[in-house]
C-alpha cells in the first residue's frame, strides 16, 4: 500500500479522500490547521493507519516544522487540497478588489502547494513512484471566460502554470505532477446547491491519481477523468 499526504484533510473533499485512502489500507498523513478539532479524522485514526498532522500551509515555518516531523518518511502521493475562496464575491470583481484578500488567496491557493511540495521533496524522492496532485479549479483555466471570483480564479491559474512547468523538471526524477478540477462540490466552499457530493468528487480524484504517470505527467483533468482544456 501507499503513503498519502493530504492537506486540508479535515473537511469536505479532503476528509473524504482521507477516509477512502485509509479504508483501502493506505497510510494516510492527514494535515489540517487544528487537528484537535478534527473529530472525523480522530475517529478514522482509531480504526485505520491515519495520522493527524498540524500545519498552516500558508506559513513557511509551519510547513518546515511539518516536514521535519516527516523526515525519513517516503511519501508516494502528495495531494494539495487545502484552499480558500478568497475575498467576498463583491470584492473580487472587475470593479472592486480586496487586495489583502487577493494576496491571501494567492498564498493559500498558488504558493502553498509549492511550499508544501518543496518542503516534502526529500520524501517524494524516497518513493519509487511519487505523485503530486493539486486540486485546482476550472476557473483557473484561461480557456474558460467566466467573470466571477477574480482573485480565486487568478490564484488557481497561477497554480496551474507553476505545476505545469514543474512537471517538466520533476518528471526527470520520476515524480509525476498533475492538476484536477474537483467539480462544483457540495462542501462549505461549494455550497449546498453545488452539482456533486464530496463522495463523488473524491472517488473521481482517486481514480485520476491512480492513472497519473510519466506518460501523462503535467496533465489537467476533471474529476471524472476527462482532460480539462487549459
Amino acid at each position: 500500500m501507499s503513503t498519502i499526504l493530504i492537506t486540508g484533510a479535515n473537511k469536505g473533499i479532503g476528509l473524504e479522500l482521507a477516509s477512502r485512502y485509509a479504508r483501502a489500507g493506505n497510510k494516510v498523513l492527514a494535515c489540517c490547521r487544528k487537528p484537535d478539532t478534527a473529530v472525523e479524522l480522530a475517529e478514522l485514526a482509531k480504526k485505520y493507519d491515519l495520522s493527524l498532522i498540524p500545519v498552516e500551509v500558508g506559513d513557511d515555518a509551519s510547513v518546515a516544522a511539518m516536514a521535519a516531523t516527516l523526515e525519513g518518511t517516503a511519501i508516494d502521493t502528495l495531494i494539495n487540497n487545502a484552499g480558500t475562496t478568497g475575498p467576498k464575491h463583491d470584492q473580487q470583481t472587475a470593479y472592486a478588489m480586496d487586495f489583502e484578500g487577493w494576496a491571501d488567496a494567492m498564498n493559500i491557493n498558488a504558493m502553498a502547494p509549492v511550499r508544501v511540495m518543496h518542503a516534502l521533496m526529500p520524501n517524494l524522492r524516497a518513493s519509487d513512484n511519487a505523485k503530486v496532485m493539486s486540486v485546482s479549479s476550472q476557473l483557473g483555466a484561461i480557456s474558460l471566460d467566466r467573470p466571477i471570483g477574480y482573485a480565486y480564479s487568478a490564484s488557481k491559474a497561477a497554480l496551474n502554470k507553476y505545476m505545469r512547468l514543474a512537471a517538466l523538471e520533476l518528471g526527470k526524477e520520476n515524480i509525476s505532477v498533475g492538476l484536477i478540477h474537483p467539480g462544483w462540490v457540495q462542501t462549505s466552499m461549494g455550497g449546498a446547491n453545488a452539482d456533486i457530493t464530496a463522495e463523488a468528487s473524491a472517488e473521481g480524484i482517486i481514480d485520476v491519481i491512480a492513472k497519473l504517470n510519466t506518460s501523462n505527467n503535467g496533465g489537467f483533468w476533471n474529476y471524472d477523468g476527462e482532460v480539462h482544456p487549459w
